[in-house]
């Protein structure tokens, strides 16, 4: 179709004008210290903490254990609630496409049958009548709005912000999952090797029990130091409901993170003692923690829908152009459609600007503005919580360091007077009863070291999503 010189010269020109209203968004700029914790309670760097170092390793190797790295490429694979993200995701980037296709001029093929009967008093008094008659009509249209003030770009930017917050839901959800993963199988090989450390207490008991009642038949105890070993036995057999039903717990958590039902999955072989803290923990500068985060990614991002969303009400406040043109055919049979003598065409063009609405457009302006900033205080407030988290597993790191230390310290003292002991009544100078007794105390001690371990386990998982890391190295799309 060719359009008249004087319609292609206000098309030119209305584009050579347009403007785009609103505020062009620009990222906060933070500027935050070069540590996390304050002075009094500073812990990194240490030997054990790099300092400005990226997570790039995976799960699997920084605990040292490839049979994590498998269950978590698993859950990747099946995991439902990331297949329903991606799938969010590629919703969002095909609204972008319909958006961007929304500026566009919009062409249409368009076909008409009617009948039709004019009225007596159209042609005023008079003997012409027209006898009712058959109309067709056939051909193209096309239509198009000039963003003449940019509220389409906004809206275009508005719908990539959103897609790019998906993006980043995506992430947090990939992390998240990943982070699950390694919880649960820890807790799983915590739990199981707790039910072991338990159940050797258990033992210790059961056999200390047998030999207080050989020795009150001898007449060499009484019936209060057979009540006393009866209460620890079923002290200690208590611990044992409760560590069963965590492992079951954690089993088919797990079960549900691989996309799996519990009754249709069975685990892998999971060993605690093979479970190893890396030597070194890379931890991001703070000022990468910004770039790196899905979480502050996606806060900036809902910021700059916000701000598109405040130039999309800005622009509704200016007028709005349209233009059409139609090329069809008409005729009053089928047979005369495509004749020359049946050509027509309609061009048109038409304004629109708001004078009076009673202030509505105003008040949608300024809600937008109060969104803007109510989502900039959300996106400081998820800054300052990431800081904070990063501070939480770093002192918590620190804590347990010393916790485990200590525990093993203890472990190793435990043993040790379990080995005396075992020499000691090798040469007659201990008896069976101090042999139980000192191996109870030592897997009561070995009950401590596994949950210090296992806490510590935990907050290395705590800091690595803390920093926003990505386990496996890539991205989950």
């Amino acid at each position: 179709m060719k359009f008249p010189v004087h319609l292609r010269t206000l098309i030119l020109t209305v584009g050579l004008s347009a403007c785009t209203v609103g505020p062009d968004f620009i990222p906060p700029k933070l500027a935050p210290a070069d540590h996390y914790t304050s002075p009094a309670e500073r812990v990194e760097p240490q030997p054990d903490r790099i300092l400005g170092k990226q997570i790039e390793s995976e799960w699997g190797t920084v605990f040292s254990y490839p049979p994590l790295s498998a269950l978590i490429r698993r859950a990747l694979e099946d995991n439902y609630d990331l297949t329903a993200a991606r799938e969010t995701l590629a919703q969002a980037e095909e609204a972008v496409k319909a958006q961007q296709g929304s500026l566009m001029p919009q062409g249409a093929m368009n076909a008409l049958a009617g009948r039709q009967k004019y009225g007596v008093a159209l042609f005023g008094p008079s003997n012409f009548v027209i006898p009712p008659f058959s109309y067709y009509e056939v051909g193209p249209s096309l239509s198009w709005s000039p963003d003449f003030f940019g509220g389409g770009k906004r809206s275009v930017e508005r719908q990539q912000a959103l897609a790019t917050y998906q993006h980043r839901q995506l992430d947090a959800l990939y992390v998240e999952l990943t982070a699950n993963v390694v919880a649960q199988s820890v807790l799983m090989a915590a739990m199981n090797a707790e039910i072991g450390t338990v159940q050797r207490m258990v033992n210790a008991d059961e056999k200390t029990l047998r030999l207080i009642q050989s020795s009150y038949r001898a007449g060499m105890a009484t019936q209060a130091d057979i009540l006393d070993a009866r209460n620890r036995l079923a002290v200690d057999r208590a611990l044992l409901p409760a560590l069963k039903q965590q492992y079951s717990s954690n089993l088919h958590t797990l079960s549900v993170l691989v996309g799996k039902a519990p009754a249709d999955w069975q685990p892998p072989s999971l060993v605690f003692d093979d479970l190893k803290i890396p030597a070194s923990l890379p931890v991001a500068l703070p000022s990468a923690l910004l770039r790196k985060r899905p979480d502050i990614l996606a806060a900036e991002a809902s910021l700059q829908v916000a701000s598109a969303s405040l130039g999309v009400a800005t622009a509704n406040q200016y007028p709005a152009l349209t233009l059409t043109a139609n090329m069809f055919q008409e005729a009053l049979t089928p047979s005369n459609l495509f004749l020359g003598a049946g050509n027509a065409w309609a061009l048109a063009g038409g304004i629109s600007m708001p004078l009076f609405d009673g202030g509505m457009l105003e008040a949608a302006k300024q809600g937008a503005f109060h969104a803007y900033q109510a989502s900039l205080a959300e996106y400081h407030q998820t800054v300052v919580q990431a800081f904070s988290q990063v501070a939480d597993a770093l002192t918590a790191l620190a804590n347990d360091a010393d916790t485990v230390g200590a525990m093993k310290s203890v472990v190793d003292t435990g043993q040790s007077a379990l080995d005396l002991s075992m020499k000691s009544r090798a040469a007659g100078n201990t008896s069976d009863l101090e042999i139980e007794a000192a191996h109870r105390t030592l897997a009561q001690t070995q009950l401590k070291l596994e949950e210090a371990l296992t806490q510590q386990y935990l907050d290395v998982t705590r800091l690595f999503v803390a920093l926003g890391g990505s386990p496996l190295g890539k991205s989950p799309q």
